[in-house]
């Protein structure tokens, strides 16, 4: 890899490949040859991949080929084609041998701290974030000099983050990672130098995920999402392998209304969620005309991500009002984490652009399907190959669906079967997700598997409907509300215990055409409920604490106990609806019979006086009752339609 330096006024830089060259742009527009008499002295990083071009290097940063347009934009840069290098531009000089560059990304490979000072050359600030235990991004802007001074070492985050709920109300009962005792003390959070991204919508500012460490030990702090996936994967790569992972979610969108409450969180303050409009209308999955409505937010987050190195693999419309799934680019198993996160972040970023709010709630709407959040598994050796995959078809198998498994894959899926019931709050982490795992939704509620089976809680994808090399698991219970480092590490850590263990498949698959429960079906019942998983995930026998270790499971079980607490205590629309409708019901019906009594009454009265006493008291009836009724049903036409049946 060679540096060439380029003067003012010298020709056109070109590379020696596919050819892209970077000229600086001075404040006039450039002459035939590409180079302005303007220019600033800029210098060049040719790679030595044929697949690589040019990365230019202006004002010492690094330009990342992911984000290289809109650098190029910051840096007043330009773009000019060219098929060979004409000529080179004053004395080569050699790279350190550290720095080497990804053919996919032009990021170099492996980021050190010596290298910093280059990519953030031109930048004075750094943003920085790491992951609670609901998914959640916390994090804050940094001066680069900041960062520049603790990226070695790390720095104090305060680890309240790990005390407190979404909403930032502390949890009921104190854990042990951040309470009143300890004052709520500082973590170090430690900087990821490979997780380097540059925010497209916010200039380009540079960003990296942190790690949290605890102060004492400098071990990941057992609730860090990132620490604990890092430990799953650690397990296997100390026996030789490694797994990729990708991912899958499916997200509501509703329009921010307009009026004196732009903001919807000011809007919901004062109108049901139901009022919300969805971004569009009916039903219609993998629309080719309902994006058009939207299309600049639609291509603006596509673009966004491929930028911000979440890439999207498949982006369309799913079945729901206001329904988009994306199937992300799948990759290393940590690094896939990474990316469902910042999806989300991507998403949520650019859609407040557009007045549109997303919404990962597993079951925003009654009646409608739920926002899943699948997650795609296999296993590779060190030289990449899918370990998953059968050298040849077992004419032998128990099953034909797993005739073309390995036996490693068939111990993982068994551990996976049989440590699902024990680990459900980490994949169905909310009072709201049991609403999506229902039957007759599309949604997994059994321990289950089979074959290209999408009832199934795991679906194997295999040959003959894959290649080998694409064989994996398709874990489909999650919701997209659900923490992606802790369904991954779940699914490792189950996956890892059933290989160690040699465990056996506990179930037969369903059979084709088999939904869940039906005759096929042997699995177990997964928990209906927040408060029933958890109890399951905490009891002293719980696999979960097997492969996650006590202070986990009990801090994060700590804070779903917080969640069911608030539910519990918690008044819904549906009882203030449910009581109210029922009460109308009561004066309609009250209504009903003393009309009936009186006109029988009347019916068989032949005293005149009597008559007129009984039709008088008729009269009274209606007149009370009716406006009682028609109020009662003015109500709840502004509430919505009556839960159920009086």
């Amino acid at each position: 890899m060679s540096v060439y330096s380029h003067e003012p006024l010298l020709p056109e830089m070109l590379t020696a490949s596919c050819g892209v060259g970077l000229v600086r742009a001075g404040s006039h527009a450039p002459s035939q040859n590409g180079i302005d008499k303007e220019s600033q002295p800029i210098r060049y990083y040719q790679a030595p991949s044929p697949s690589i071009t040019l990365i230019g290097w202006a004002f010492n940063g690094v330009i990342e080929w992911s984000s290289l347009l809109g650098q190029c934009v910051a840096h007043k840069l330009l773009l000019l084609p060219s098929s060979t290098l004409q000529q080179r531009c004053g004395p080569t000089t050699n790279l350190p041998s550290s720095i080497c560059f990804n053919t996919v990304s032009m990021a170099p490979k492996e980021i050190t701290v010596e290298s910093l000072e280059g990519l953030l050359y031109d930048d004075t600030k750094v943003k920085v974030a790491g992951v609670d235990v609901d998914g959640a991004l916390r994090g804050k802007l940094i001066s680069k000099d900041k960062f520049m001074s603790v990226a070695a070492e790390g720095f104090g985050f305060c680890s309240v983050i790990f005390g407190w709920d979404m909403h930032d109300m502390t949890y009921f009962r104190e854990l042990k990672i951040s309470n009143q005792e300890n004052g709520y003390h500082d973590m170090i959070a430690v900087p990821d130098l490979q997780s380097y991204r540059r925010i497209p919508w916010e200039g380009h500012v540079p960003f990296f995920l942190v790690t949290f460490l605890d102060p004492d030990t400098r071990e990941p702090i057992c609730a860090c999402p990132r620490g604990l996936l890092k430990t799953a994967v650690s397990k296997l790569e100390a026996e030789g392998y490694g797994a990729m992972a990708g991912a899958e979610y499916e997200f509501y969108q509703f329009k921010t209304p307009a009026g004196p409450h732009q903001a919807t969180a000011a809007y919901l303050q004062n109108n049901p969620p139901q009022a919300l409009p969805s971004l569009t209308e009916g039903m219609f999955g993998y629309s080719l005309t309902r994006p058009v409505h939207n299309q600049d937010y639609y291509y603006e987050i596509f673009d966004s991500c491929r930028d911000f190195r979440c890439g999207i693999e498949g982006w369309h419309t799913e079945s729901g009002p206001g329904v988009f799934e994306a199937a992300l680019e799948y990759g290393e198993i940590a690094q896939m984490a990474d990316k469902a996160s910042l999806f989300k972040y991507v998403v949520k970023s650019v859609a407040t652009k557009h007045g549109i709010t997303p919404c990962f709630m597993a079951k925003p709407r009654y009646g409608l399907p739920g926002n899943s959040g699948h997650m795609h598994v296999s296993i590779v050796d060190k030289a990449g190959k899918n370990m998953l995959a059968r050298e040849s078809k077992d004419e032998s198998a128990k099953w034909s669906d797993i005739s073309g498994l390995s036996d490693l894959g068939r111990h993982f899926l068994a551990g996976i079967l049989e440590g699902l019931p024990d680990v459900m709050p980490l994949v169905a982490p909310t009072i709201n997700s049991y609403k999506r795992l229902v039957e007759n939704f599309w949604a997994p509620v059994t321990v289950s598997w089979g074959l290209e089976h999408r009832a199934a809680s795991i679906r194997l994808i295999a040959p003959p409907t894959s290649k080998p090399g694409a064989t994996r698991f398709e874990i489909r219970v999650p919701g997209a509300d659900a923490n992606p480092f802790f369904v991954l590490s779940a699914v490792l850590a189950l996956g890892w215990r059933g290989v160690q263990k040699k465990l056996e498949i506990p179930c037969p698959p369903l059979g084709r055409g088999q939904d869940v429960g039906g005759t096929s079906d042997q699995g177990a019942r997964l928990a209906k409920s927040l408060k029933e998983a958890n109890r399951r995930f905490m009891a002293k026998e719980s696999i979960a604490r097997e492969v996650f270790g006590d202070d986990f499971v009990e801090h994060y079980g700590g804070t779903r106990e917080h969640e069911i607490r608030l539910w519990d205590e918690a008044v819904t629309d549906w009882e203030v609806k449910s009581t109210a409708w029922r009460l109308a019901g009561l004066i309609v019906g009250f209504q009903e019979h003393i009309l009936q009594a009186i006109t029988l009454l009347a019916a068989n009265v032949e005293v005149c006086d009597t008559l007129w006493v009984l039709a008088n008291l008729r009269e009274y009836v209606i007149m009370v009752t009716v406006p009682m009724e028609k109020s009662m049903r003015n109500t709840y036409e502004i509430m919505g339609s009556p839960p159920g049946p009086f």
